[in-house]
């Protein structure tokens, strides 16, 4: 295990809010990568997704890279402009 998961495991152990922030924002941040991986793999651009939702780069960049508070019907569209669906589930 390296040095930065160690210090935050100990965090997590010792500090109930931090662990809960810390999961929290992880799950944000997730779900942007997974955004933008999606999008890398099926060879579309930023300019390009933000064409067929009509939106701007600016907004998908905002997604991809701050996705604490998106809408469920966001990532649906995000999902139909790749040609993808999107799939929830609850473990």
């Amino acid at each position: 295990m390296d040095e930065l998961q160690e210090f935050i495991d100990e965090q997590k152990a010792v500090d109930q809010e931090f662990a809960a922030s810390f999961d929290e924002g992880y799950k944000h941040f997730k779900i942007g990568v997974l955004l933008k991986q999606a999008r890398t793999n099926a060879g579309m651009t930023q300019d390009e997704i933000a064409e067929k939702l009509k939106t701007h780069k600016f907004a998908i960049s905002r997604i991809e890279n701050h996705a604490e508070d998106i809408r469920l019907s966001t990532l649906s569209h995000y999902a139909e402009a790749l040609g993808k669906k999107l799939e929830i589930f609850i473990q």
